[in-house]
């Protein structure tokens, strides 16, 4: 048995299956950091064997790096088109569209010949969908699923906030998806969400598995996210920005951005004309694309390192309706020592204090507000505080042991 605190010999490592629903790399994308660490932590004590879907070409320059830390490595392409096609098995198999997205024959077949051909003694999923690859072949092994969010929720708050027919496929989905995070609950030994918040809504949700569900939080990596990092300003002179930062093609985000740029930004821009708000991310939509036409806002689309625009910009704003978890765009900000205006579910699993580590505006008249009292210097200490709370809440060299020990059988 290997103490998880210091590496290993390789022969004494134990082996593990890894299985993630997307290549967990690079370290500094949004949506990948977790598994990003999660991986390197994981590698540093076991033999990995890692399973992950490729959906995005420009990744696939880093798979040397993801397999120098790991044993094997299965990557299979995910045309997100086909997928789409393919998860539409679902509406007549009565299981949630997200499972048929994620299955691939391909990675199936390589699951159960590692189960024939290796010792491996411990499962990781990472998101709930990869663990329809863990068969019964797997059954004597200590089994841990990081869901990371409660997705058949954020199915349900799409729901809400779409028309006929949207609605209803959103609807059914998250009954669906329920079902199978419930199944995957009552199957693995343990199932970790990304805050306390996130875990305490699945033991709503199930709470016949209440014993079983735990979290650990995410990190952030304040070597790399520091305000005394130096480099040029991504903004022409005398520009004040207001930043968001994140995948722009990611619904919540793109629903953040337009109700932002549309209802908040536009009173701004008229009594500070020197005001700019920059959406900062990966493809863009049309209707994000579209917002750059729009006085004073600017779509960057993909940017090789989001630090420039974090350490030049005046504050950054995450007015999110819809977010499940910890929100990393925040924390980065946090940690760049940027003032934050966040919205209540942004600021889910963070835990912060308005006027202290970041500004809280809980209704659409909160942002003006809060922007003025930031250009009128009112919060001048707030970003000091705030990477300071990062740096002792979000530190992945305390958080990713808890992982390390219920791997070794510790559930305490």
């Amino acid at each position: 048995m290997v103490e998880p605190g210091a590496p290993a010999e390789d022969s004494a490592r134990p082996g593990l299956l890894f299985l993630c629903h997307r290549l967990p790399f690079p370290p500094n994308k949004g949506d990948k950091i977790r598994s990003y660490h999660l991986l390197k932590y994981l590698s540093a004590h076991y033999r990995v064997y890692l399973g992950a879907f490729v959906d995005d070409p420009a990744d696939w320059v880093h798979a040397g790096k993801v397999e120098a830390l790991c044993e094997a490595v299965c990557l299979v392409k995910l045309n997100p088109k086909l997928a789409r096609l393919k998860s539409l098995s679902g509406l007549c198999a009565g299981r949630a569209l997200s499972l048929p997205y994620y299955s691939s024959w391909r990675m199936a077949r390589w699951v159960k010949q590692l189960a024939a051909d290796k010792d491996i003694t411990r499962v990781v999923v990472y998101s709930s969908v990869m663990a329809q690859y863990v068969s019964g072949d797997y059954a004597a092994c200590l089994k841990v699923a990081d869901m990371v969010d409660v997705d058949s929720e954020k199915w349900r708050e799409y729901a809400q906030r779409q028309r006929f027919p949207m609605n209803w496929v959103y609807a059914r989905e998250a009954s669906c998806l329920l079902r199978f995070e419930q199944t995957v609950a009552k199957t693995f030994d343990r199932s970790l969400f990304v805050s306390t918040a996130e875990a305490d809504k699945f033991k709503e949700l199930a709470p016949q598995y209440a014993d079983r569900i735990s979290s650990y939080s995410n990190g952030v990596d304040t070597d790399y996210f520091c305000p005394e990092w130096a480099c040029p300003s991504p903004y022409e002179q005398n520009e004040s920005v207001l930043v968001f930062t994140g995948a722009m093609d990611y619904w919540p985000n793109i629903d953040a951005v337009t109700w932002f740029a549309k209802q908040v930004f536009p009173a701004l821009y008229n009594t500070n004309p020197q005001l700019r708000f920059y959406i900062v991310g990966s493809n863009p939509t049309a209707q994000v694309r579209g917002l750059a036409d729009g006085p004073g806002v600017v779509v960057t689309g993909g940017v090789p390192d989001v630090r420039p625009y974090l350490r030049h910009g005046l504050l950054a704003v995450a007015p999110m309706h819809i977010a499940r978890g910890i929100q990393n765009k925040v924390l980065e900000a946090m940690a760049m020592a940027l003032p934050v205006i966040v919205s209540a579910p942004a600021l889910e699993g963070i835990d912060a204090e308005h006027g202290r580590d970041v500004l809280l505006a809980m209704q659409m008249d909160d942002y003006a507000a809060l922007v003025e009292d930031v250009l009128a210097g009112k919060y001048s200490y707030i970003g000091r505080q705030a990477r300071d709370k990062v740096k002792q809440k979000f530190n992945w060299g305390q958080n990713l042991p808890i992982v390390g020990r219920l791997l070794e059988g510790d559930t305490r």
